[in-house]
């Protein structure tokens, strides 16, 4: 084989395994990169979450899914020994079902359901002012895995150790569902 088709060839097989393995690997990004306000109006850096299993939730106090509250803090109590965390968003954008302050969410969430997992500030998860993190989970050209949309409250996004994402679960599908307790069990 001649030298420049021997080059060219090469280039070529170069560029199919770095589309394979682009494809196939990890993606570009990682949630790592974001801070967001807490509900205590404090910056909480989401790099802390290294090497944790996260599962985020944006939740509501007035829908008929808030009930996934108390299966969220049990699921949260189960596995949080074993590097897994959940970090609830508060949105207001589905039937204006979270329509209180910082202070009212947080009260609610403790007296009704005793919640202890991380509750950050109310955000918006679609449309045109959809929070950095929203669109990150949202959009597979920055997640590197998938397009997705959230449909109402309480869609959960599975992220891995490592800060990426590794899928969604929709709202009418339980916290404790056979692919959420398989993902955190690594089955």
């Amino acid at each position: 084989m001649n030298k420049p088709l021997l080059i060219s060839f090469l280039v070529l097989l170069s560029l199919l395994c770095f589309a394979f393995i682009r494809k196939k690997g990890k993606p570009s990004s990682s949630i790592h990169q974001f801070k967001a306000l807490t509900l205590e109006v404090e910056i909480f850096d989401f790099s802390s979450l290294k090497g944790k299993k996260v599962l985020i939730v944006n939740t509501a106090s007035k829908c008929g899914f808030t009930p996934q509250y108390k299966e969220l803090e049990e699921l949260y109590k189960k596995y949080e020994d074993k590097n897994f965390v959940i970090v609830g968003f508060p949105c207001n954008q589905f039937g204006k079902q979270e329509p209180g302050t910082s202070a009212d969410i947080k009260e609610f969430c403790t007296r009704n359901y005793g919640v202890t997992f991380l509750m950050m500030d109310k955000v918006n998860v679609k449309g045109d002012s959809i929070s950095p993190i929203y669109a990150w989970l949202t959009n597979k050209s920055q997640n590197g895995v998938e397009s997705s949309s959230v449909k109402w409250n309480f869609q959960k996004y599975m992220i891995d150790e490592n800060g990426y994402l590794v899928g969604h679960v929709n709202s009418f599908k339980s916290p404790d569902c056979s692919k959420i307790i398989n993902w955190i069990e690594g089955k």
